[in-house]
């Protein structure tokens, strides 16, 4: 029995592995969108989030199943709680990625982006796309020490986010309020993004351990 409860729980931290590398890619080809004005790129992105939704449907069925025949305790439950709460970070990262393909979607054709603040978004995607995979290792490997090594890799994303601000707030800022509201919203959506990588982050340092990273620096 014990064999079988670990194979079914590297079963589903696969499969959440997997539904993450997707929302990476989706990230990825929103962003794009947003650049380059894509519109088929960004109907692309929102056509594919059923697939995400379906996906984060079978990973909870893997968890249900995992509670209810396996009768797990301690830190077997502990594994399957954390996992339910793993689909629900990841599907947040999903609709995420479906927010930047919208509004690219709904400018078209125009660009969203003045050129002061296109350079900050083509990083700040690429971050999003690192931490994607660097979540995708940590789930898929299960070390809590590179999980607490990703909670720190969002610093460069909220630096980034402040300095939008930054430009938007400068007496030179020629393009508006509408302008404004979108790379206000578009910058929290990829800071949110980054911030539910460092939660998946969080969650299997409290899965591997059963401590929450700060009490693991109390007791180091």
């Amino acid at each position: 029995m014990r064999d079988v409860y670990q194979e079914q729980m590297a079963a589903l931290n696969q499969a959440l592995g997997d539904m993450v590398s997707e929302v990476g890619a989706a990230m990825a080809q929103a962003t794009q969108a947003l650049l380059q004005a894509d519109l088929e790129l960004a109907e692309k992105v929102i056509s594919d989030h059923d697939s995400l939704t379906e996906k984060s449907a079978e990973a909870e069925d893997q968890a249900f199943q995992l509670l209810a025949l396996q009768a797990p305790v301690a830190g077997d439950l502990r594994s399957i709680v954390s996992g339910f709460q793993l689909v629900s970070e990841i599907d947040r990262m999903g609709a995420l990625a479906l927010h930047v393909a919208k509004v690219a979607r709904r400018r078209h054709p125009a660009k969203v982006l003045p050129e002061e603040v296109a350079g900050y978004f083509e990083e700040m995607g690429r971050l999003a796309v690192e931490l994607a995979h660097d979540a995708r290792r940590v789930l898929q490997d299960q070390d809590y020490h590179d999980a607490l090594t990703l909670m720190d890799d969002d610093d460069a994303m909220d630096d980034l986010h402040r300095h939008l601000f930054t430009v938007m707030m400068d007496r030179e800022w020629e393009h508006g309020v509408a302008a404004a509201v979108d790379v206000t919203l578009l910058g929290r959506y990829y800071e949110r993004f980054a911030d539910h990588a460092v939660l998946i982050g969080r969650r299997v340092v409290f899965q591997a351990t059963g401590k929450t990273p700060e009490e693991l620096q109390e007791v180091s």
